[in-house]
């Protein structure tokens, strides 16, 4: 697994890619560049993560069971060697999660099953319920359904949330949402943002004119919300 660090000090961002994406996507769409005042200043770090969408959701050659299992198995990279990572070249506690597209996915679904790692996170062009159609973009996991799914599925399981503890470290997290108008997610992220509202989970959602799914609209986003 590879990653790129962006940054010497100051707010550490653990940055998802976007679907079946790679670590160095963000820097080739000059995403990166357009947070270079943050990260000379000391204000920012970014970490760059791979993915391995093409092994787990998007993997059409193997059953839906052993795409989730390999989905936890990329969540288990992440917390047992990435987040130590982070903690051994930031010595800050000002981590937050962000992500574009299926990164966005990425981003809120780890912050909401892990809060006390994070403060913030911020969530530009996703979907956060994988089993749903939506237009052209289908279920995921093909009609399958599993405990694993439901328990990754971030609009499911936080209707069904009630115990206090995990709730209270959740809305200490500041949570963005950015989408665009005729983006075919507008209505899911509707939908998470009024589902968060009910939980008394602060959050703000942000829709922008156009399709905006896009690195063009991804460059202006981030200097806004990270």
């Amino acid at each position: 697994m590879e990653l790129l660090i962006f940054g010497h000090s100051g707010r550490a961002v653990l940055f998802f890619p976007t679907r079946m994406a790679r670590f160095f996507d963000y820097e080739n769409w000059r995403i990166v560049e357009s947070l270079q005042n943050q990260l000379y200043s000391g204000e920012l770090q970014l970490f760059c993560v791979d993915s391995i969408d093409s092994e787990s959701f998007y993997n059409w050659h193997v059953h839906p069971e052993v795409r989730i299992k390999r989905h936890l198995q990329y969540e288990d990279y992440i917390l047992n060697e990435v987040m130590p990572l982070m903690r051994v070249k930031n010595d800050g506690d000002l981590f937050e999660v962000a992500g574009c597209s299926m990164g966005a996915y990425h981003a809120i679904n780890l912050a909401l099953k892990h809060p006390w790692l994070f403060k913030k996170a911020v969530c530009m062009s996703g979907r956060y319920d994988l089993t749903l159609r939506l237009q052209d973009f289908k279920d995921l996991f093909d009609g399958y359904y599993n405990q694993d799914i439901y328990f990754n599925m971030p609009m499911q399981y936080v209707a069904n949330m009630h115990e206090a503890h995990t709730l209270n470290s959740i809305r200490q997290i500041e949570i963005i949402l950015a989408i665009g108008e005729t983006d075919p997610f507008l209505q899911n992220n509707k939908d998470f943002s009024d589902l968060l509202w009910h939980k008394g989970i602060s959050n703000r959602l942000h829709i922008w004119g156009d399709y905006a799914h896009r690195p063009r609209y991804w460059r202006q986003m981030v200097q806004l919300y990270l």
